[in-house]
């Protein structure tokens, strides 16, 4: 066998083993250095694990990562959940579209689909409960809703995905992943709706003290959670600051709101919550730099360049071969999370990408959709993880609505295959190279 194939086989290996990813990266591209080019070059290991994440654009994460748990600390996915909940009042399925819009207000804010999952589901669970919704259906539909915020500006995949992908204006891919999220919001929004009206699941349910406050009351105290997005993505249409230190600005603007609006943040909450992302971060950042060895590897073995001239041998057929790919990203996305797929299959579709010719800010949003499905997608689906915990109820009593919503989701995904003016539309009228 040769030396990349030695070193596919040690990575699915060790997967299958249940080592961490990043240690199965690091190990699979040491054997194929020490099988294929020589011992002497894991000299080159911290190299390339610094290289890796010696990105300026990677700051990003850490700094959105922080601010998504401030602004959960912080109360604001319950004055979300109050503003909506007033403004549509009681009805079927209102609950349901309340769910649903409060998952892509805060995937606005914290860019990460786990931690949308989590501060939405710990303030509208119970409250669907309450009303009839199954816990099942409930964890299932809030799971969906949160993977929406790895399309919906700030993301932190998408910014992966521009530093992986070079060339490719991060701007732009913010732009882009607008309409695709709400699409996709609207597209689970609709079974789940049809569904609460179909069992008599009773909307109308006050959520949170939502009762005794007014739609002009509940506006004025959500406005400042509202305004966050639109701070973020105004800062970057004006060029007022870079993606990077749009970051900061939100980490900047989260604690204000935190400590001096709601005042539900303490300075010592600020400084746990400090720590907490610096955890978070420091698991992110190590998947990135231990990756740097797999894809060197893959490299100078000339693994990826083989993989791709395979893939592309498949058919010349570039729609049949787009399908086989999203196929193949769906499965990944079952399994792994969305910053391991990204750093593996990135070099391999890169070629087949030019190959074809398709343009990499659209491919971009669809590499982005089907790993959102996936997040909600048994067996390892990250966001469902985290809704059934707090329902307390096992990850397989929700398969079937999994499914209904992967369809749904799914339908969106094709829409955007099939008309990519609807993910590029916005950043051509915005001005940005997409082509």
């Amino acid at each position: 066998m040769t030396p990349d194939v030695w070193m596919i086989l040690a990575f699915a290996g060790l997967l299958i083993a249940g080592v961490p990813v990043a240690f199965s990266l690091a190990l699979s591209g040491a054997v194929g250095i020490v099988i294929g080019l020589s011992p002497d070059m894991l000299a080159t290991l911290g190299t390339n694990t610094y290289n890796s994440i010696a990105k300026y654009p990677l700051i990003a994460i850490p700094l959105f990562i922080l601010t998504g748990l401030i602004f959960e600390r912080a109360g604001v996915a319950l004055r979300l959940v109050r503003f909506a909940q007033a403004l549509i009042g009681p009805r079927h399925g209102g609950l349901a579209l309340v769910a649903v819009l409060v998952c892509m207000i805060m995937g606005g804010m914290s860019g990460s689909g786990p931690a949308d999952a989590a501060a939405v589901a710990m303030v509208m669970l119970p409250s669907m409960t309450k009303a009839g919704y199954p816990r099942p259906f409930s964890a299932t539909l809030i799971a969906a809703s949160a993977s929406t915020a790895i399309l919906i500006p700030p993301s932190v995949a998408l910014i992966l995905y521009s530093i992986v992908v070079p060339g490719v204006d991060l701007r732009a891919l913010f732009a882009a992943g607008l309409f695709p999220g709400v699409l996709a919001g609207l597209a689970l929004l609709l079974p789940a709706l049809l569904v609460s009206r179909r069992y008599g699941w009773e909307g109308g349910t006050p959520a949170v003290g939502a009762e005794r406050l007014s739609v002009r009351d509940t506006f004025r105290q959500a406005l400042p959670a509202l305004f966050a997005p639109v701070l973020i993505l105004g800062g970057l249409r004006s060029g007022l600051f870079t993606p990077t230190e749009a970051a900061v600005v939100a980490v900047a603007y989260g604690a204000i709101v935190g400590l001096f609006l709601t005042r539900e943040l303490s300075w010592r909450d600020l400084w746990e919550l400090f720590g907490e992302a610096a955890i978070i971060s420091g698991v992110v950042m190590l998947i990135i730099a231990l990756a740097g060895i797999f894809a060197w590897a893959g490299t100078m073995l000339g693994t990826f360049r083989h993989l791709a001239e395979w893939i592309i041998g498949l058919t010349d057929n570039g729609v049949l071969l787009l399908i086989l790919v999203m196929l193949a990203v769906l499965v990944a996305g079952m399994l792994l999370d969305a910053i391991s797929i990204y750093l593996i299959m990135m070099p391999i579709l890169i070629p087949v990408m030019q190959h074809f010719e398709w343009n990499p800010v659209w491919f971009g949003i669809l590499l982005a959709m089907n790993i959102a499905i996936g997040q909600f997608t048994p067996p390892v689906a990250v966001n469902l993880m985290v809704t059934t915990e707090v329902a307390k109820i096992r990850l397989e009593q929700t398969l079937g609505w999994a499914l209904l919503f992967v369809v749904a989701m799914g339908c969106a995904l094709a829409l955007v295959a099939v008309f990519p003016s609807i993910a590029l539309w916005l950043p051509r009228v915005l001005g940005y190279n997409v082509d």
